[in-house]
């Protein structure tokens, strides 16, 4: 699907200014055990599926509808895992603060494939042997097959990248 074009509109007035967005990112694992990742057509990263929350759109509707249009699978959010806001700074230097929503998810079908626009390649990883992830990706699937009740999130005052903190989330 690419950047909606609710985003491009307001990055015509706003250039490559600092703005904020809701997403969402979905921790998928498959019958066997091994975890989802795409690889960002951007910048050539593997990390968690990812995507943007739409205007009037609920999170766990976007999170479905992120995962079946970047991989072709058909996935059920079963739990909130984490919720935290982390900065990106793309390629072209467009700057966001993401408040992002992690989900474990529940793989229910599909045939797996690559969406070239925003993901160049989509795989199955065992857990033992995933390739180099970002912090980011790292804490949404630490929270997503941890045993917590409610998700994580990090303590009032503490900032994203705070030395340290990221290591115990």
């Amino acid at each position: 699907m690419g950047v909606p074009e609710y985003i491009l509109r307001m990055r015509e007035h706003v250039g490559h200014e600092l703005i904020w967005l809701p997403s969402v990112s979905a921790v998928v694992r498959s019958d066997a055990g091994e975890l989802l990742l795409s690889r960002l057509a951007d910048d050539g990263r593997w990390s968690v599926v990812s995507g943007f929350v739409e205007p009037e759109e609920q999170p766990a509707s976007a999170v479905v509808r992120a995962v079946l249009e970047e991989t072709g699978l058909e996935v059920e959010p079963l739990r909130l895992s984490s919720t935290v806001t982390h900065p990106r700074t793309y390629p072209n230097g467009d700057r966001c603060e993401y408040l992002n929503l992690g989900f474990r998810c529940r793989l229910l079908g599909g045939d797996l494939r690559g969406d070239d626009d925003e993901s160049s390649d989509v795989r199955w990883f065992a857990p033992g042997r995933l390739p180099d992830l970002d912090e980011h990706a790292r804490m949404v699937i630490r929270h997503a097959l941890g045993t917590e009740v409610s998700a994580f999130f990090l303590p009032a005052g503490m900032l994203w990248g705070e030395p340290g903190e990221l290591e115990h989330a």
